[in-house]
């Protein structure tokens, strides 16, 4: 049994000091190749920890997201994930605007087989508010285990 190889000689980011880049425009995600091409897999991130800033008053708001996807030719190096998401601590959107925004552009970058993105964000004015965003429906034969985060239930 051999290990597939991956290419990373075009990152810019890994092994490198970078820091939070200014918006989530201006950040980079970078690629690698997909060591398992046709072998359907999900891949999984956690941001537990995921800020935002409210578009109108400058608040933060917080969330947790899960991204599920199957790649294709290309997964997402996660330091530039990481960095990415960083990216949105000072940028000022609605929930749904940041949770489909992440989506779209992780679509754009990788052109995977599937992807979803649970965006779980405690709550504004008392009341919690999710997120939730698929490229179509979950294909068959890969386990797509539930994303894990529990609805808000406050003090109860």
């Amino acid at each position: 049994m051999t290990e597939a190889s991956t290419d990373t000689s075009g990152l810019t980011l890994l092994g490198r000091p970078a820091g939070v880049p200014a918006s989530p425009e201006a950040a980079r995600l970078e690629r690698v190749p997909n060591p398992h091409p046709g072998t359907p897999y999900l891949v999984r991130f956690a941001a537990p920890e995921f800020t935002s800033l409210c578009p109108l008053t400058g608040q933060p708001d917080f969330a947790h997201l899960v991204i599920d996807y199957l790649p294709g030719d290309w997964l997402v190096e996660s330091k530039s994930l990481k960095l990415y998401l960083s990216a949105f601590r000072n940028h000022g959107a609605f929930h749904e605007a940041c949770t489909v925004a992440i989506a779209r552009r992780l679509v754009a970058e990788l052109a995977p087989v599937w992807l979803r993105i649970g965006g779980y964000w405690y709550p504004r004015g008392g009341m919690p508010i999710d997120v939730f965003y698929q490229t179509g429906p979950a294909p068959e034969g890969v386990w797509i285990p539930d994303q894990g985060v529990a609805p808000y239930r406050g003090r109860g």
